[in-house]
């Protein structure tokens, strides 16, 4: 084959193969340009007027994940389709992919599953970082989370490396704002009704101190009486508050009210204990023996209280 018959066959395969191999890495290539840019532009457009950069770095994040794996799967298609082009057959690549494929997939499926529900963390917004959460039998304020796993610092310091695979329920105890509830014990003796206005007077006092007026989003919800405990009625209220300042908020409540209920001689139950000694059919009742100190005492009182002398 002479000179003019290797150019000859070069520029056939040229206008035809060759021209269908650069057509499809053009349609490649702005298909790439493509899906960068409407990325860009809808998480643009979500994250707009958010000022947080935890939020930016999520939403970074999971636009970068959607785009390799567009990516990924565009370059599949475009390789298949220049090895067909070139005459390979390409049956066994596939058949061997996947293979490879299966195999990988059985070996990482845990950390597929990691992937594929730290994805879903993150769009969804369950918990970002600085949210103090509920994971399992796992809970603390949240240090770092990615596509794999979240990590967690209780209030001991410990650090608790938790795989979002692994996670079914997540309890955000900061999203947006945040509650506290109020179970108080007063005395059997007590009004209920004074006890809540006292409850009230003093988050109010709360709601007007520069040092806690920000932390408290509305009035204290006072819900009634809630249960008649054994040694207590118990009124129950709750209060709204800033992310993350329920637990000061109810500190500093708590400390306020037990100092109102002291200058108010409203009395804050302990648990008491009666001994009975029972009495036989003479309505007589057996004799009490006690040691110590005291005993001399306790036995003059109780002979007192029986003879009323």
């Amino acid at each position: 084959m002479n000179l003019a018959q290797y150019w000859e066959t070069a520029s056939q395969w040229i206008l035809t193969t060759g021209a269908q191999i650069l057509l499809v890495l053009v349609l490649a290539f702005v298909a790439l340009r493509l899906i960068r840019i409407a990325l860009r532009k809808a998480f643009s457009a979500v994250s707009r007027g958010q000022e947080a950069i935890e939020f930016r770095k999520r939403t970074e994040t999971v636009q970068s994940v959607i785009r390799h794996a567009l990516n990924l799967v565009i370059l599949a298609v475009v390789l298949m389709m220049i090895l067909d082009k070139l005459g390979i057959d390409i049956g066994p690549i596939l058949a061997a992919a996947g293979v490879v494929g299966l195999a990988v997939g059985f070996g990482a499926q845990d950390l597929v599953r990691d992937v594929v529900s730290g994805f879903f963390i993150l769009v969804e917004d369950q918990l970002r970082v600085g949210d103090v959460v509920q994971l399992g039998d796992k809970g603390g304020l949240v240090e770092k989370v990615n596509l794999r796993m979240t990590v967690l610092r209780d209030l001991e310091g410990n650090v608790h490396y938790v795989r979002n695979g692994a996670i079914g329920v997540v309890t955000n105890k900061t999203k947006e704002y945040s509650r506290y509830v109020f179970d108080i014990g007063v005395a059997y003796r007590e009004d209920v009704d004074e006890v809540m206005e006292i409850m009230k007077q003093v988050h109010d006092g709360m709601r007007k101190d520069p040092k806690f007026s920000r932390d408290i989003l509305e009035p204290l919800e006072v819900f009634g009486l809630n249960e008649f405990g054994d040694s207590a009625l118990v009124v129950r209220g709750r209060t709204k508050t800033a992310p993350g300042s329920q637990w000061n908020i109810a500190r500093e409540f708590n400390r306020r009210l037990k100092k109102e209920f002291d200058k108010k001689n409203v009395e804050i139950p302990f648990p008491h204990m009666t001994l009975y000694m029972g009495q036989d059919k003479k309505g007589e009742a057996p004799p009490l023996f006690l040691a110590g100190p005291e005993a001399g005492k306790v036995k003059k009182s109780v002979r007192r209280q029986r003879t009323g002398r």
